[in-house]
């Protein structure tokens, strides 16, 4: 991959798919700023591997929904590096429940983490990307957000709305030659679904074409085509990494 900026933002990046988007980031000569909440140990050790491989990267701490916190976090980068090249939005969260049992707060809590924190890092990356006139974003929504699924009601929303949130960035930020794409990954080998039974995991692998499960570094690969300069014509788009599970 080639790539005209030189510094990246992923959010959420202390472990599963985001930690990998770091540390692909990394080894493409990107520096990378590694984001976490609450797991300052795991985002330690994210920063740690990316530098033992000759990598460069530093760790910032803040709550992606907290607007006063992002604003900062983004002046702090452009402060040390003189610019933000390129943010990918990957923090979110989920808070399943059947839509007949899910409150206000239960759906607002994830639309709040994972919508309104996308919308705080694609509008404060067009502000500091715009004086250079150069710069990418990529979100990472789901393929919930396209199809639906049931008990994810607020996850579907805050992953479709960023969709479609993206179409609005990219037309706002093309004449500023600023783009943004989205991601929509299916089935994701992590943490999370490692501890699904056997069962549960074949049940879900049997409605995916490869019939597979896809790996964090096949949705960090795509994550590096879209902001490198290979995809310098592409913005507004919706890229599927799902195994062909939604197509």
């Amino acid at each position: 991959m080639v790539f005209s900026g030189k510094n990246v933002l992923v959010t959420g990046s202390s472990r599963g798919i985001g930690a990998e988007i770091a540390k692909v980031l990394a080894g493409y000569g990107l520096k990378v700023w590694v984001n976490y909440r609450s797991g300052k140990e795991q985002a330690d050790a994210v920063c740690s591997e990316i530098k033992k491989s000759g990598g460069n990267a530093e760790v910032i701490g803040f709550d992606v929904g907290d607007e006063s916190a992002f604003v900062d976090a983004v002046k702090k980068i452009v402060e040390s590096d003189g610019e933000l090249s390129y943010l990918v939005n990957n923090a979110g969260i989920t808070n399943d429940k059947l839509a007949l049992r899910m409150s206000i707060e239960d759906f607002m809590s994830v639309i709040e983490a994972n919508l309104k924190s996308a919308f705080i890092g694609c509008r404060e990356s067009l502000k500091t990307m715009s004086k250079k006139r150069f710069g990418a974003v990529v979100n990472i929504a789901s393929i919930v957000g396209e199809s639906g699924n049931a008990g994810q009601t607020n996850y579907a929303a805050s992953k479709g709305g960023m969709i479609a949130m993206n179409k609005s960035f990219a037309l706002e930020g093309a004449s500023r030659n600023i783009r943004f794409n989205a991601i929509t990954p299916g089935f994701i080998a992590t943490e999370m679904t490692e501890v699904l039974k056997q069962e549960v995991k074949d049940a879900f692998t049997s409605k995916i074409p490869l019939a597979r499960f896809g790996e964090p570094t096949e949705v960090a690969q795509a994550v590096a085509f879209l902001l490198s300069d290979y995809a310098s014509y592409i913005t507004g788009e919706t890229l599927k990494v799902n195994g062909g599970m939604y197509i």
